[in-house]
């Protein structure tokens, strides 16, 4: 399942540090498995439920979300290196794994994708977090997952999770507005 998953997110193929990477891999399929999705499905879940009918899938935004957190770290790295450092890996694995609560979240009946149990109970910065907790992801990662959203407002955001929830909202606020 690794293997297939790098082919649909090649972008975890760009972390450098293997135990990080692998334990980004692990979240996923432990997602994926709790919330008894397949691979095929990860096309298929919205990446909201806040955007009737659309058409953009948690395969599609996690990746488009990724790709431009890692644009937009080159360039706050290359920028502001005196002041700061962006950790590559924390990114991608962040930015990555950043709505893998969303797996656990949705679900799907005869009416459609819906809120689980769970995901009325708890919204997936929070699942997402506790999820890169259990499978011992750096804290900077957990960082990134659980403050990505308004969840975090009003308090402290690393470098990265900034990267991570502002190109979340750009990849959210135009499909909201169409």
């Amino acid at each position: 399942m690794k293997d297939k998953l790098l082919e649909l997110f090649p972008e975890i193929g760009e972390i450098n540090d293997a135990e990080i990477k692998d334990k980004t891999l692990d979240t996923l399929i432990d997602a994926i498995r709790i919330g008894g999705w397949t691979l095929e499905d990860l096309d298929q879940v919205p990446f909201t439920l806040l955007i009737k009918g659309t058409k953009v899938s948690y395969r599609q935004h996690t990746r488009a979300v990724t790709q431009m957190a890692l644009a937009c770290g080159k360039i706050m790295d290359q920028n502001y290196r005196d002041s700061f450092r962006i950790n590559f890996d924390h990114l991608i694995s962040g930015a990555i794994l950043h709505d893998v609560g969303k797996l656990l979240e949705f679900g799907k009946n005869d009416a459609g994708f819906v809120k689980t149990h769970s995901g009325k109970l708890l919204r997936h910065p929070f699942s997402g977090a506790g999820l890169c907790v259990k499978h011992g992801l750096p804290d900077k990662v957990v960082h990134i997952v659980a403050v990505h959203a308004k969840e975090g407002e009003g308090g402290y955001r690393c470098p990265e999770a900034v990267a991570v929830h502002h190109v979340d909202f750009v990849n959210f606020e135009p499909l909201r507005d169409l």
